[in-house]
């Protein structure tokens, strides 16, 4: 499914639920043919992410909001900014202030965290990469933020990589049978799709390596002696991946060990909105 469908579908629902049979606050409040504006204003130090997401709102519910853009997606802002002012129809203004706001507070507090990991990897090989780890409905948007802060996405879902983890390796019967199986599959469907393994000690680290024929090795919660060890041990042969209970204080660590990519569910599931408001503008 295409982004923009998804993005689509993902504002449809999210008026539902939030106008159902009608905003009756500003119907009752606001005459329809009033006109106005209101501008984004920012309210703290971040990278803004969602503008062009904030624009398709106001488009799917009111073609004829107009939307002046002063601020662009990735850019540092800081409190008192006006990232853009939105005019048209004061009731469509009222309808689409709280997705809007809902969506871009969202994406920018996840650009902005990325950023600040992005920052601790400076001098190093590795890129920060995000997971599935992300809210229902949200993914492609979550994703596109972390773009924005300067991160890499880990696959979209389990469509597009082969992600062998603990349990595929615990109930396919070991490291061996999970990668012949998955060299199987994709040859039997005839799919170009990477095929990336978990290990989670250094002797299913050896088995991988023995069986061969995988593009990257996640170390899963390895530290970060045990991830240089493994990075000697493997000597360039393979990608090979940090993850697991990664912080914002042990990043570099895993960095400066020499391996390619470092996840991070933090980046997506457990970060604080950027705060910004829709002021009106008289």
């Amino acid at each position: 499914m295409e982004v923009k469908e998804l993005t689509d579908r993902l504002i449809e629902l999210a008026f539902a639920e939030d106008i159902g049979d009608g905003d009756h606050t500003t119907l009752c409040s606001i005459p329809e043919t009033a006109t106005g504006k209101a501008r984004l204003l920012i309210k703290e130090e971040g990278v803004l992410a969602g503008v062009e997401v904030a624009k398709a709102v106001f488009h799917k519910f009111d073609p004829d909001l107009s939307v002046e853009v002063f601020i662009n997606d990735g850019a540092r802002v800081k409190p008192g900014d006006v990232a853009f002012v939105v005019s048209g129809k004061v009731q469509s203004l009222l309808q689409t202030e709280r997705l809007m706001l809902n969506i871009m507070q969202r994406m920018s507090g996840i650009a902005t965290t990325t950023h600040n990991y992005v920052k601790l990897l400076e001098g190093t090989k590795a890129k920060v990469l995000d997971t599935r780890k992300t809210t229902p409905g949200m993914r492609m948007l979550e994703k596109a933020a972390v773009k924005i802060g300067g991160g890499e996405n880990h696959r979209i879902g389990l469509f597009d990589m082969i992600l062998l983890k603990d349990n595929h390796v615990d109930f396919a019967g070991g490291i061996e049978n999970a990668i012949r199986g998955a060299q199987q599959y994709l040859k039997e469907k005839n799919k170009q799709l990477k095929i990336e393994i978990e290990v989670r000690n250094f002797d299913e680290l050896n088995q991988a390596l023995a069986v061969g024929g995988v593009d990257r090795i996640m170390l899963d919660n390895f530290t970060p002696e045990q991830t240089r060890e493994a990075v000697k041990l493997v000597n360039g042969r393979v990608e090979l991946e940090s993850s697991g209970g990664i912080t914002f204080e042990t990043i570099r660590r895993y960095a400066e060990a020499g391996v390619d990519y470092i996840s991070v569910g933090a980046l997506t599931h457990s970060v604080k909105s950027l705060d910004m408001s829709l002021k009106a503008n008289p």
